[in-house]
């Protein structure tokens, strides 16, 4: 059906070329038919007149100036009989005076009704005799239809005195010829057209053929198929758009391929930068507890004068392990190596056990009704919620209200904080892995990879996270999932171990 819509290539080539044919073979076909029409008529016509002209000389000439009817009558039907086959009609004037007829057809057939006036007024004319006019009478003609069928009338008069002459000859053999004609060249007309139509299609499909597979390695090639390639044959256009094609294609794929060479040396030098890290933080982490501890003794072991140095060891530390746990979390996302330990949850126990962990219970409302269950990765669940809800606590405004629903299979967690909402440029890209809103405070507590660790969790049980403002003030973080991510995680680890 794609190739009859009227946008396609190919109808328009097929409706050219019809349109081309069509306007030269009704060009050619009208040229043809009036040609052999005035050739036929003319042809026709000089034979009837020029015999009908001898005709008046030789035998209407012999008649007596005042003839009588029955002179007139026999001298018509002796010109009738002549090669051409016309009827006659010769008027004169009696010795009496009197206007007498004679018809080779009789009486009551050929008529002077029969002949135009303008036709009759014509041949009564009386002609000034010039140096370049001998005569005074002239033989005139005309061509009538009466009742469908064409017919040529002619007079004239004898000069030097007797009768008129008038003539009635019957074109409908001319007529059917031309009728003929003009039915085999619409006939023509027709078969040319169908002829341009096969044409137009073979043209088509000659031309569209290399495009339709243009397009179909161009789908391949947005599939991911880097290694489509078109067949070249020929030195035409066509074939130079293919050799086009087939360059550009090796090009995209030298460097996808060089792409994906960088980026997994960069996810392997962030994973292996991160492993080797976890060695030293961790002797680092041991040493900043036992400093913790020395903090908080009462003992007062640590000098005033270096105390608000070690806070600040011991709180970068912690950021420190935080960043090195989120960047081998993040490879392993990208490595598409993290799958789900699915377990049935309880949601509000779930979600009071990560506000209980934080000690945040204070701060948090929740809105969660006891028995609803869902089949989840406990673990990445508490990620998230975490995320959410500390970034709600950080930057937006207490409380932070966490509320659960449910909308058919899906679960909806929605947590709303209090603060003045999240400004329409940042929105868009609250999500992106290091993305701070504010520029001028790169160094925070934050790493700028929560939310997106929080989406990526999301997203390999199947559901999304939205940021959006809320009418009544604060910024509103929506979670969905599917209450059931038993199929989607066997898929993910199907696929990981065909990968492997």
């Amino acid at each position: 059906m794609s190739r009859l819509r009227f946008t396609s290539l190919r109808l328009r080539l097929v409706v050219v070329f019809g349109l081309v044919a069509l306007t030269a073979a009704v060009s050619a076909s009208g040229i043809a038919y009036w040609l052999n029409r005035e050739a036929v008529l003319t042809r026709t016509q000089d034979a009837v007149l020029r015999d009908f002209q001898q005709e008046m000389q030789n035998r209407a000439g012999a008649l007596p100036v005042h003839p009588t009817q029955d002179e007139l009558q026999r001298t018509a039907g002796q010109m009738a009989n002549s090669s051409q086959r016309f009827s006659v009609l010769l008027v004169g004037d009696d010795t009496n005076g009197k206007t007498v007829y004679g018809s080779s057809d009789g009486l009551s057939a050929f008529a002077l009704d029969d002949v135009p006036t303008s036709l009759r007024k014509a041949v009564d004319k009386q002609q000034k005799v010039t140096d370049s006019n001998k005569a005074t009478y002239h033989l005139y003609w005309q061509r009538v239809v009466d009742h469908g069928t064409p017919y040529l009338v002619a007079g004239t008069r004898l000069i030097g005195g007797g009768p008129t002459g008038y003539m009635m000859k019957s074109l409908e053999p001319e007529a059917k010829d031309l009728n003929s004609l003009a039915w085999s060249l619409g006939i023509a007309t027709g078969l040319a057209l169908i002829g341009s139509a096969l044409l137009a299609q073979a043209a088509a499909t000659t031309v569209l053929k290399p495009v339709h597979r243009l397009g179909v390695a161009a789908r391949r090639l947005g599939e991911g198929k880097l290694d489509t390639r078109l067949r070249v044959s020929g030195t035409d256009e066509l074939a130079d758009l293919s050799r086009t094609f087939n360059d550009a294609a090796e090009a995209l794929e030298k460097r996808v391929d060089d792409m994906a060479a960088r980026d997994d040396a960069s996810r392997r030098f962030v994973a292996d930068m991160s492993h080797e890290l976890r060695t030293p933080l961790t002797a680092i982490t041991a040493v900043t507890e036992i400093l913790e501890e020395e903090l908080e003794a009462e003992s007062g072991s640590v000098d005033p004068m270096i105390e608000p140095a070690v806070r600040l060891v011991v709180s970068e530390t912690r950021r420190l392990n935080d960043l090195v746990e989120n960047l081998m979390e993040v490879t392993r996302f990208d490595a598409g190596t993290a799958r789900l330990v699915l377990d049935d949850v309880d949601i509000a126990d779930q979600i009071t056990a990560c506000i209980d962990a934080r000690a945040w219970l204070d701060a948090v409302d929740l809105d969660a009704e006891r028995g609803v269950h869902a089949r989840l990765d406990p673990r990445r669940l508490d990620v998230i919620l975490a995320n959410l809800i500390g970034n709600a606590l950080k930057h937006g405004g207490s409380p932070v209200r966490v509320s659960v629903r449910i909308d058919g299979d899906v679960l909806v967690i929605a947590v709303r904080d209090h603060g003045p909402g999240i400004p329409e440029d940042v929105l868009p890209h609250v999500f992106d892995r290091f993305y701070k809103a504010s520029a001028s405070r790169p160094r925070s507590e934050g790493s700028g990879l929560g939310l997106s660790i929080a989406t990526e969790n999301a997203r390999i049980h199947g559901g999304s996270i939205t940021a959006a403002n809320s009418p009544e003030g604060g910024a509103v973080f929506t979670l969905r999932l599917p209450r059931d991510a038993s199929q989607l995680a066997e898929e993910s680890n199907d696929s990981g171990e065909k990968g492997a």
